[in-house]
């Protein structure tokens, strides 16, 4: 019986659409359909939303809620100041019922202001990181060799530790006249490092048993290969795990280079990294015989 293929998580199955399983900003080229209205979640979707829209859909709320069949000035007033309970100025409520309504208003007010901090906080204290990746992967000499190599930086100024790196390769295959995905791990040099201030090159040695032993740039064309990157760390200033995900195609891979240092000694001793030059490569000679 054959061995199981190890997938992880992406399926086997190749439909011959040129797609990258992971884009470059860290999400996965999925899309769902069949959904109802019980699998959207309202929290999630604020907490998870751009910038941008979260506070324009903040704004539309409240316009909305002080605003509709409303036509004048100071009813707006009135509802704002009602709503907000900051207290009334020209208009205040007079009579049972008109009180009662008031009194309703502020109580919606103030559990959706809670909500909308609540949101706000989530978002500003939700951990994540910033990792800068280079634009490019490279087949590098790597001692007698090569190697497969990217380099990532910390765009930030929090301290990250204890960081791990994950690659797959994932390569199209055809078996029995079907093209089907296949996952195999990459076995790296150094699988983790315990600080990260500086720039990390994560390599990937290109010998016997490697997945990419003896293949060339035509060959990873033809398979349509592409490198998952799964990144792990643990960050400081939020004391939780921050994740990163980023992946490379067969045409950004750059053969016959190597990176660029990206930081120098001040004069009064002190490291300064450039992280606008995480990309930056030189040329380099490989061994004659290119992966092997």
């Amino acid at each position: 019986m054959d061995k199981p293929q190890f997938d992880p998580g992406l399926t086997q199955l190749y439909t011959g659409v040129l797609k990258r399983a992971v884009n470059q900003d860290g999400q996965f080229n999925v899309r769902r359909t069949g959904t109802n209205w019980r699998d959207w979640h309202p929290y999630l979707f604020m907490i998870s939303a751009p910038w941008p829209v979260f506070f324009l859909l903040v704004l539309a709320a409240f316009l909305v809620v002080n605003t509709p069949i409303l036509t004048f000035l100071n009813a707006f007033f009135f509802s704002a100041h009602t709503l907000t309970t900051v207290g009334y100025g020209n208009m205040w409520p007079v009579g049972p019922g008109s009180n009662s309504i008031a009194v309703l208003e502020s109580v919606t007010g103030v559990l959706g202001f809670a909500i909308a901090t609540g949101l706000m906080f989530g978002r500003f204290s939700r951990p994540s990181a910033r990792f800068g990746f280079s634009k490019a992967m490279l087949v590098a000499p790597y001692m007698d060799g090569t190697s497969l190599q990217f380099r990532v930086v910390n765009r930030r100024s929090n301290n990250i530790i204890d960081l791990d790196a994950r690659l797959l390769l994932m390569l199209v295959e055809v078996q029995d006249g079907k093209p089907q995905r296949r996952y195999q791990a990459l076995t790296l040099e150094r699988p983790s490092v315990l600080f990260f201030p500086l720039t990390w090159t994560v390599v990937h040695p290109i010998v016997e048993g490697s997945p990419l032993w003896g293949k060339t740039a035509q060959d990873l064309e033809r398979e349509q290969a592409e490198v998952l990157i799964m990144m792990k760390g643990h960050d400081e200033s939020f004391g939780q795990s921050v994740h990163a995900r980023y992946s490379y195609r067969y045409d950004e891979i750059v053969w016959g280079a190597r990176f660029a240092t990206a930081f120098e000694v001040e004069k009064n001793g002190d490291l300064r990294i450039e992280v606008n030059k995480v990309s930056l490569i030189v040329p380099a000679d490989l061994p004659s015989k290119q992966l092997s």
